[in-house]
């Protein structure tokens, strides 16, 4: 059994860390990876040399980001993830919930737009596209809380709870598209909630933190369910090659706890990120009052006392 042709043999050695972390070099996401790496580092180097400031920060967390998806996707995480359910549940929740956060953070699509150069009157070029697609009626469906909240809950249970599941882990065209899946849901889920690049949908801090546990609880509820199950729930891990060594129920036990822990440590991460958002958009608004405050002599704090002054006269 070879999955297809994906190339995964049945005498894989039983699994260890340093197994997992091994170069595989899956071409795919090796590229893509390169190539992002190479358009964001253009990106910045642009920004500084004409003296703008981009913060270091956010460079950080777009290669930490990117190398998320190397150690998920361009390892013998990949390889064990084909026959292991714990281990493509490792890969599954740290393209989906764990990279694109990381990328969000770097605010890609901010740079983009601050290093790619205007076309000029009357044409188009790359930015004025860019301008275009994220003021698209598509991209207002695609980012709206009606549509990314019920998209990131079906990526878990009509994936994994009907055949199409079996079915793409049957090629490896099948199983390229189930992972880019994934990572997109994770990049339009989050996108709004980050609130970091510019979007069609930028609820406040509030509205974010709601459509942040509005998705969370049912990654928990799904990894319930499969630590729950007495039997094998997922045809393709029902049958692990015995030279691993493991149980099919055990390793979706480990699967489902993975599920579930996900559903915490990603949501804690977001939240503190919106706290610190929500904190410096206050004291930046506080700053500009001040501001305002010294220019005109601070005529809004003089007319309220003039009102409340007004009162006490009435009532007197």
């Amino acid at each position: 059994m070879d999955h297809g042709g994906h190339g995964m043999m049945m005498d894989l050695p039983p699994f260890t860390l340093s197994r997992g972390l091994e170069f595989g070099g899956d071409p795919f996401f090796l590229v893509g990876c390169v190539l992002a790496l190479g358009l964001y580092g253009w990106g910045a180097i642009r920004l500084w040399r004409r003296g703008d400031a981009w913060p270091v920060g956010r460079v950080v967390s777009f290669v930490l980001g990117v190398q998320t998806i190397v150690v998920a996707m361009c390892t013998k995480l990949n390889d064990y993830g084909m026959v292991m359910f714990s281990v493509h549940m490792v890969q599954h929740m740290i393209i989906s919930m764990v990279s694109p956060i990381l990328l969000l953070m770097g605010a890609p699509v901010t740079l983009a737009l601050r290093a790619l150069p205007a076309a000029g009157r009357g044409r188009k070029g790359p930015r004025e596209l860019l301008v275009a697609l994220l003021h698209s009626r598509y991209m207002r469906v695609i980012t709206h809380p009606a549509f990314t909240i019920p998209l990131f809950i079906a990526s878990l249970y009509a994936l994994y709870f009907t055949p199409l599941f079996d079915f793409l882990m049957e090629s490896k065209t099948g199983h390229i598209a189930m992972m880019v899946h994934f990572l997109a849901v994770g990049l339009v889920f989050f996108w709004p909630i980050m609130g970091v690049d510019p979007g069609p949908h930028r609820p406040g801090y509030v509205m974010r933190m709601l459509e942040l546990f509005a998705g969370m609880p049912f990654h928990a509820f799904f990894g319930i369910a499969l630590m729950m199950a007495t039997e094998p729930m997922v045809g393709t891990y029902q049958h692990p090659p015995a030279s691993l060594g493991i149980d099919a129920l055990s390793d979706q036990t480990w699967a489902g706890g993975i599920a579930w822990a996900f559903s915490e440590i990603p949501s804690v991460i977001v939240l503190v990120a919106l706290v610190h958002q929500w904190y410096k958009s206050e004291e930046r608004q506080a700053r500009r009052i001040d501001r305002t405050a010294d220019r005109d002599g601070d005529q809004e704090l003089a007319a309220y006392n003039a009102y409340l002054a007004s009162l006490q006269s009435r009532g007197n």
